[in-house]
């Protein structure tokens, strides 16, 4: 498989067989989005936002390995992809999609994901406090990309920051750093050294 750097230009090249292009993106980069294809990620996580007119972002939620993105599956205009780690990603024009049917069929099943994860996160934002927005969100991330670890805790494994949670959850950095810590102090979060949240689950 060939590796390259992040290039708008790498988006047409043709790839034949076994030697589909991988495409890299360091963790924080903005992916580009085209209309004529769509991003299936090889590994890392990638975080699915909205900006509104005064550049605020609007967390839409996270893709991770196997997920498929881009402007193609979306109606938002203001619709971003940024990198929440290093990522290695896999371009498909839509003639392949077209012409695949296990193509078609894996971008339906992730599809569908996207959908439930869509769904909680709705769900989240329409709770009344904001302390009970972010654990529903915290579970909801130890689920969908947490590691299992003893005593019913589980480790979230990517390393999100305090305007991340903020944003997906409609509140300030300063209101999660607060809440974040009144949760250490309940025994419901720990933080370990690498700066990941572990979550009683």
């Amino acid at each position: 498989m060939l590796i390259t750097p992040p290039s708008k230009l790498h988006l047409s090249t043709k790839i034949q067989c076994s030697e589909r292009r991988l495409h890299f993106y360091g963790k924080g980069e903005e992916i580009p989005l085209l209309t004529q294809g769509v991003w299936n990620i090889s590994s890392g996580f990638v975080q699915l936002v909205a900006m509104n007119n005064q550049g605020d972002e609007t967390w839409l939620g996270w893709a991770s390995q196997g997920n498929f993105f881009g402007l193609w599956l979306t109606s938002l205009d203001s619709f971003k992809a940024k990198a929440l780690s290093d990522v290695y990603l896999q371009w498909y024009s839509l003639e392949e999609v077209g012409k695949s049917s296990s193509i078609a069929q894996n971008m339906l099943a992730q599809t569908v994901i996207r959908v439930q994860q869509t769904e909680r996160l709705l769900a989240i934002a329409g709770l009344k406090r904001v302390e009970e927005k972010l654990i529903a969100l915290l579970h909801l991330l130890a689920e969908s990309i947490g590691e299992k670890m003893s005593n019913d805790y589980s480790r979230i494994t990517v390393r999100f920051t305090h305007q991340n949670l903020a944003s997906a959850i409609g509140t300030t950095r300063v209101t999660v750093t607060r809440l974040l810590g009144e949760l250490q102090k309940d025994g419901l979060i720990c933080i370990d050294k690498n700066r990941h949240i572990i979550i009683k689950t």
